[in-house]
């Protein structure tokens, strides 16, 4: 039986609950109940240690893409982020087998592949088009899109190399009512909430997620 494509691509943060270590990374996945904690040589220890029911899991963010993903996770597992006291990632983002370098190479390329079928294959587009659709409806129906989380993303943004490459992949993916939430994100002030374009920097007194308010 062939095995499920992942359609599902996110950044997760696993902390320990008892020593408030945490882990940062990406995953890819059809089924997001899959019981994925994360693969870091040291979170494995702490699990095998702790127990997996003493860690917890956050999605911090959703990409639409595999190749996004991969460049999501080069811009935020930087040495900064392992140079924290409480992070116990030892590498920087995605240099499992590949530099940096080559990782953003190979997305890049990727993405000249899927921009070249959206303007010439226009079947492949179609579907494109429609399990992107469905796919996000789920995500919405589910509640997982407008998931609050605790991470403080402010002052964090894509770089303008990243947003065109995201521009681009998003091209064909539909316009208006279609298919409006591409490249958005909810943000909160903790009474109003609001969407900004993926990547922005969120205001001075905002954090990333939304206030769910009560009938």
């Amino acid at each position: 039986m062939a095995r499920k494509k992942s359609n599902i691509h996110y950044i997760y943060k696993t902390t320990c609950n008892v020593t408030g270590k945490w882990y940062v990374g990406m995953h890819s996945t059809s089924n997001l109940d899959d019981g994925y904690m994360g693969s870091g040589k040291i979170l494995r220890y702490s699990i095998r240690k702790y127990g997996k029911d003493n860690h917890t899991k956050e999605i911090l963010e959703y990409l639409p893409t595999r190749e996004e993903l991969v460049i999501r996770e080069i811009e935020i597992v930087t040495q900064e982020l392992i140079g924290d006291g409480l992070c116990i990632n030892l590498k920087e983002g995605s240099t499992g087998g590949f530099t940096p370098e080559q990782q953003k190479l190979n997305a890049i390329k990727s993405n000249e592949r899927q921009k070249w079928l959206w303007e010439n294959d226009l079947e492949w587009g179609e579907k494109r088009r429609e399990k992107g659709s469905i796919n996000m409806i789920k995500q919405y129906e589910d509640g997982l899109r407008d998931r609050e989380v605790n991470y403080d993303w402010n002052g964090k943004k894509h770089s303008e190399e990243t947003k065109n490459k995201m521009s681009e992949s998003s091209k064909g993916n539909g316009s208006g009512n279609k298919n409006s939430q591409f490249g958005k994100c909810w943000v909160t002030n903790e009474s109003e909430n609001k969407k900004i374009y993926r990547g922005d920097e969120i205001p001075q007194g905002w954090r990333l997620g939304r206030v769910m308010k009560k009938n």
